[in-house]
């Protein structure tokens, strides 16, 4: 059983170790509790003894366990108020209209990546999950369209297409048309090949210029497929900034992870709400948590996780979390 001067001085040397990365000495937490140093250290061999701290073996003082930062997030920890900063960075995004949902989930998370020094991951829905629902153009001028590819999922990719002065106008229109009768419906990942097999055959009967336009759309669909891989990172080298990555073993067996795809999207696989992850549990590594939270909105599913040391800002990132989720339904 922990009492509560024990928690309050398990939450003190916790919220130390994160803030400085340096083991917490009885000195420190005497000025902070305003105890006697005889009680700290009973009560420090005391918490030893519960396995929420352990020795560094490098330094004196006491660091947390895996154990003693699992019981702080569960009991101790309150999210952090943002910081006026923080919530401004975010906010331009959010009132960016020209962003699609994709965009401003990729963008916000580069954001938290930036300001925390952690590295952020989006798991979208993946492409094949994604179904052409409509193809249409915007002429513009100097030869140049822009083609909006709509998926079923509510996903709308923008790309200028350059065609030669050659091709008119109600030619492109026609190869949109047939596009939109033969190929809507059709998962995007797959649009390419039924465009190859089922387009390319019948497009010169309509289109004097069909093989520039082919091409054109052609490879605007295959970008737009390599555009939609389901995994998004920021900050993906910023796992080199912590101190406890100072073992080129670690970075690598960490970065290796990172580049494990399967191991990334297990990482989906939980509850809505925001689930918290410590060293052993992240499957990852034992030396990281993992802090991470779904969003559906306007049918589009996917998972946004913040990676970090287990001495990570445990609140400060579940409001910034908390706040994406409250804005992003406003896209």
């Amino acid at each position: 059983m922990i009492t509560n001067r024990q928690k309050e001085m398990l939450k003190v040397i916790v919220e130390e170790y994160i803030k400085t990365a340096k083991p917490v000495s009885s000195n420190h937490i005497c000025k902070k509790l305003k105890c006697s140093s005889a009680t700290i250290r009973n009560e420090m061999a005391r918490l030893e003894d519960l396995h929420l701290l352990e020795k560094n073996h490098f330094a004196s003082g006491r660091i947390p366990s895996e154990e003693g930062y699992k019981y702080y997030v569960d009991n101790l920890m309150r999210p952090k108020t943002m910081t006026g900063e923080d919530m401004l960075k975010l906010q331009t995004i959010f009132r960016n209209n020209s962003l699609d949902l994709n965009d401003t989930i990729k963008k916000s998370i580069e954001i938290v990546s930036e300001i925390t020094n952690y590295t952020a991951i989006v798991l979208g829905t993946s492409s094949k999950d994604n179904r052409l629902k409509k193809v249409e153009i915007v002429p513009l001028e100097d030869n140049k369209i822009l083609s909006i590819v709509i998926t079923d999922k509510g996903v709308v990719q923008h790309k200028i297409l350059y065609l030669p002065e050659s091709v008119a106008t109600d030619e492109v229109k026609k190869t949109v048309e047939l596009i939109n009768k033969l190929v809507v419906g059709t998962p995007i990942n797959e649009v390419s090949e039924k465009l190859e097999y089922e387009v390319k055959p019948i497009i010169k009967d309509y289109v004097n210029q069909y093989e520039v336009l082919y091409n054109t759309f052609y490879d605007a669909f295959h970008e737009f497929t390599e555009n939609q891989t389901n995994v998004h990172f920021g900050g993906r080298n910023n796992i080199l900034k912590q101190p406890e990555f100072s073992s080129i073993d670690k970075v690598k067996e960490i970065l290796g992870k990172f580049d494990d795809i399967d191991s990334i999207s297990k990482m989906q696989e939980d509850s809505n709400g925001i689930n918290i992850y410590i060293g052993s549990e992240t499957d990852l590594s034992n030396d990281v948590s993992v802090i991470k939270t779904k969003y559906s909105i306007d049918g589009e599913d996917g998972t946004i996780a913040i990676i970090g040391p287990k001495r990570m800002e445990y609140g400060r990132v579940v409001a910034l979390l908390d706040y994406i989720k409250d804005n992003l339904g406003g896209k």
